[in-house]
């Protein structure tokens, strides 16, 4: 098998097993504001909500602790819960709860497009990071290109979300918000497997150097191949031998060795 092809296609299944992963644990971590616009919905308590909510957060972070997952998204989880807690406390206001995730969802809407006018779609970025290839497809102007597209499919789900949260937000609809904001993990997963769908649609049947290593760098074995290709220039056609042509005198004890002139001149 082409070692091109068989790299790209496990890059293909790390990233399904990433997406797989990631819808699997939307499941936990909505699971605090599900919580919240739950309690709120039947109750309109905001101390109550927040209560569950904070309950729900710590479950989520003892369940990943249990399952030996990375610590860092456990407390990350949970320091946003915090976060949210806090605001809505201080506030009195249950739509203040949801505040964090509408300044990501902006601060992701304004980021995306600079990132892909830079050069930097954040699909790449993720993929990069997900198979362990880091940056080295920026070195491929044809996956730039078909990664920024996919990026595209992320922006407009992002948008879209905007679009429904921010009216909400502005008119206190706090149960409704919740009922949304508890699709954005989701809505976030299925953006990055479609906008992979659009990024393998857009990559073609191009394949990439195979000396390309993930650290950018090209290996040693590409490099010489590459230098013999350059020095051996074009190939001549081989003509009719002729007598008196030195190329076609060999030496007598080497028969592979072209004979030096002093023994031409003794035969």
């Amino acid at each position: 098998m082409d070692p091109a092809a068989q790299e790209e296609a496990g890059g293909v299944d790390a990233v399904r097993t990433a997406v797989r992963s990631r819808l699997r644990g939307t499941v936990i971590d909505i699971a605090p504001v599900f919580g919240f616009t739950l309690t709120f919905a039947l109750t309109h308590r905001l101390g109550i909500a927040l209560t569950l909510a904070f309950t729900a957060g710590a479950g989520a972070f003892v369940h990943r602790l249990v399952r030996r997952e990375p610590v860092g998204r456990a407390l990350a989880i949970l320091g946003l819960v915090c976060v949210q807690g806090a605001l809505a406390a201080r506030t009195g206001q249950a739509t203040s709860f949801f505040l964090p995730h509408l300044v990501l969802h902006c601060a992701m809407a304004v980021a995306a497009p600079v990132l892909i006018l830079l050069g930097w779609p954040p699909l790449g970025v993720m993929v990069g990071l997900v198979t362990g290839e880091r940056t080295a497809w920026r070195r491929c102007a044809v996956r730039r290109r078909a990664f920024a597209r996919g990026s595209l499919v992320l922006f407009t789900g992002n948008v879209l979300m905007l679009t429904v949260q921010l009216p909400l937000f502005l008119s206190g609809q706090a149960v409704a918000l919740g009922s949304v904001d508890v699709f954005g993990p989701l809505v976030f997963a299925l953006g990055a497997l479609l906008g992979w769908r659009v990024y393998l649609r857009a990559l073609g049947g191009h394949r990439c150097d195979a000396g390309l290593r993930a650290d950018g760098d090209v290996s040693a074995e590409a490099y010489l191949s590459a230098d013999a290709d350059l020095n051996a220039g074009p190939a001549r056609p081989a003509g009719p031998a002729r007598p008196g042509d030195p190329t076609h005198l060999t030496h007598p004890k080497h028969p592979t060795h072209p004979a030096s002139p002093m023994e031409r001149t003794v035969r």
